[in-house]
């Protein structure tokens, strides 16, 4: 059955590499989990190999990862003759804002009084703002009716 020789944490070469050999007879296929769901290959994540006797060695390469990546890694080794995995804790960047909530309160502690009103006075002001705006465009209409009705006499008595 296969057997997981080495899992190493992630390291930077050119891309970060959680390093791993695996021995096996038949040649075990390899899967990855990541926080216990299966990992896809993408363009970021990827797993190269080679296959030397019995021992499978390689790296999983991580292209720019991101705080996304954090978590447990586990290798899964699957033969005729059984399987064996291993985890590890892969962790590459912090989370860029970690206390979001505490920031928040901050900013709201300092905010202007006038951003708080209660539902009865935002209420009020909207009414007053939508009745403003009403007005305007009745007085807008009225005076284009006016312009257009005593704007078209001849001044000095030209006709045109």
């Amino acid at each position: 059955p296969p057997r997981i020789l080495t899992l190493e944490e992630p390291v930077l070469h050119m891309d970060h590499c959680i390093a791993f050999a695996v021995h096996g007879n038949p040649a075990p296929t390899l899967h990855w989990l990541h926080n216990g769901q299966v990992l896809r290959e993408t363009e970021i994540i990827r797993m190269e190999f080679y296959q030397q006797g019995e021992v499978s060695e390689g790296c999983l390469l991580f292209n720019k990862p991101t705080h996304y990546n954090n978590g447990n890694y586990t290798i899964v080794a699957t033969n005729q003759l059984g399987s064996a995995n291993q985890t590890i804790k892969g962790h590459f960047l912090e989370k860029p804002f970690p206390a979001v909530s505490g920031l928040f309160s901050f900013r709201m502690q300092y905010a202007p009084k006038f951003l708080f009103v209660d539902s009865k006075a935002f209420s009020f002001q909207v009414s007053i703002a939508v009745g403003l705006a009403a007005f305007a465009c009745v007085l807008l209409v009225v005076l284009f009716i006016m312009i257009n009705k005593y704007g078209r006499r001849s001044k000095f008595g030209m006709k045109g």
